[in-house]
Order: structure tokens, then sequence, then C-alpha cells
């Protein structure tokens, strides 16, 4: 039922519809909250997808209990509050095996280029929260869905620190942290995220080097864009700040600090790549 003119709230009789394994509802002008009962009504669901609509409040908790869910695309809503802690009872996204296979087709966003999937549907192991006005941290149990290929949490109002456990998400490729209010420094565990071919961590407020990794310097430096207080290849060196030697006599008002007035670039970094059948 994508790409329609629907308007209105979700529809309640779907409710009836306990066998339903994909949902598709994107680009329509739905609107008021996710219903409470999707979670619990629809068991067998593996694919929602609601983007781009006009839904808006919390993500229900129950949501969680879509244990078979392996693409969940809720992006370009007005959804606001914490991302519920329970993502990690998502059983498909911690297992490393191939998911349900389903018939017919589905629009997914896949390496920041949405198109529609068939045949390697099944494949795909996604989650999209992007352009809505969520806040507070990433959970920390995000790191246990180490069968996540793609993440992106892109365009809110999220706080806090990259998860120090993301290095266990070895077969993220996609993740898009971009246009937040992160902070802290960008974990080394980053590094260890072999298979990551697209990487946005530009807009937020990360400091510190970026560690040292093939991986990491790999990336352009728009992919760090918009951090003033990050640096370390691909961006500038910080400028360096020499303190003083005791044993010398020290000028108070002389400064030895170098100066870099360069101005850090923001743009989107995308890379788009075909799936390999």
């Amino acid at each position: 039922m994508r790409k329609n003119n629907l308007s209105g709230e979700f529809p309640a009789s779907l409710k009836n519809c306990r066998g339903l394994s994909v949902m598709d509802l994107g680009r329509n002008t739905l609107s008021g909250k996710i219903p409470e009962w999707i979670g619990t009504k629809l068991p067998y669901l593996g694919i929602l997808s609601l983007r781009f609509n006009k839904f808006l409040g919390n993500i229900p908790p129950s949501i969680c209990q879509l244990q078979s869910i392996q693409i969940l695309d809720l992006s370009g809503n007005h959804l606001s509050g914490r991302i519920p802690q329970c993502f990690s009872n998502f059983t498909i996204l911690q297992l490393l095996q191939d998911g349900i296979l389903y018939h017919g087709d589905a629009l997914v966003q896949w390496k920041n280029k949405e198109s529609e999937y068939q045949n390697t549907l099944w494949l795909l192991k996604t989650i999209y929260l992007s352009s809505n006005e969520l806040v507070g941290d990433i959970p920390k149990d995000f790191s246990r869905m180490n069968a996540l290929l793609s993440l992106n949490l892109s365009r809110n109002h999220l706080t806090g620190n990259i998860i120090e456990g993301i290095g266990t998400m070895k077969m993220l490729e996609v993740l898009d942290l971009s246009k937040n209010q992160l902070s802290g420094k960008i974990p080394i565990g980053l590094a260890n995220l072999t298979f990551l071919s697209v990487l946005v961590l530009s807009n937020n407020n990360f400091s510190g080097r970026i560690p040292s990794s093939t991986q990491l310097q790999g990336f352009d430096s728009s992919t760090y864009g918009g951090n003033i207080q990050l640096y370390g290849r691909p961006l500038p060196e910080c400028p360096t700040f020499a303190p003083p030697n005791p044993h010398v006599g020290y000028d108070s008002n002389a400064s030895t600090s170098q100066e870099n007035d360069d101005e850090f670039l923001s743009k989107e970094f995308y890379i788009s790549l075909a799936l390999v059948k």
C-alpha cells in the first residue's frame, strides 16, 4: 500500500491480519500514533515500513515483541522520545544466518538509495529511524544485534556517545549517525567493522583523534565533517600546544600554539554499491 494518498490514523482493522509478514505503508500521509498492538497482534511481521508519513509520539515498546523483524523503517516521521531499550529482542537481527524467505517485494533504503527488492529481500537486515525527533542515548543493547547490516539514526536529537560495543556488530555495512548531538571520542571498536562501506558521522560534537586504522582512514573527510573538535586523518591535524619547560624561563605572553583556521566542510557522504546476487 505504499506510495498512495492514504491518510488518517493507522488502520485498526490490520490487527486482524495476524498472518502478515510484510507491511509496507511508506510514503503516504498517515498520522497519529503507531499503535501499541502492532507488536502483539502481528506476531509474524518481518518487514515493517512506515517511512515518510506523519506518525508522531513515541515508538511503542511493544514493537520489540516482533522477534522476526529484519527490516524496520520508521524514518521520515515526527516520532519523539527515546529509542526503546528492548530493540535487542529482535531475534533475527542477532542470528548470523539468512532471514525469512518472503514472496513479493518491498521498497527498502539500502546504502542511501531507495530501491525495490524482491529476490534478495530476505538477505537484508536493517533499522532506519532517521529524520525524526528522537532524543537520548543510543541504547547499549544495540551491540547485541551482531547480524544487523545497516543502521541509520541520522537527523534526530540523539546525545551521548557511540556505544562502546559497536565493534561486536561485525556484519554492519552501513552506519549513519549524522546530524545529531552525539559527543565523545570515536571508539576504536569501529575500526573492527571490516564490512563497513558507508560511514557518516558528520555534524555532531565528536572530539579527539580519529583512531588510526586502515578502515577509518579510508573514508572521505566529509564522513567526519562538522565535528570541530575532531582531528587526525583524513581531517587536518589538531593544533599542538607545547607545555612550558620547568627548567627554562617561560614567557607567559609568548604563544607556542600553531593556529589552524581551516573550517571543516559539512556535506553528506553517499556511496551506493549493488547487491551481489
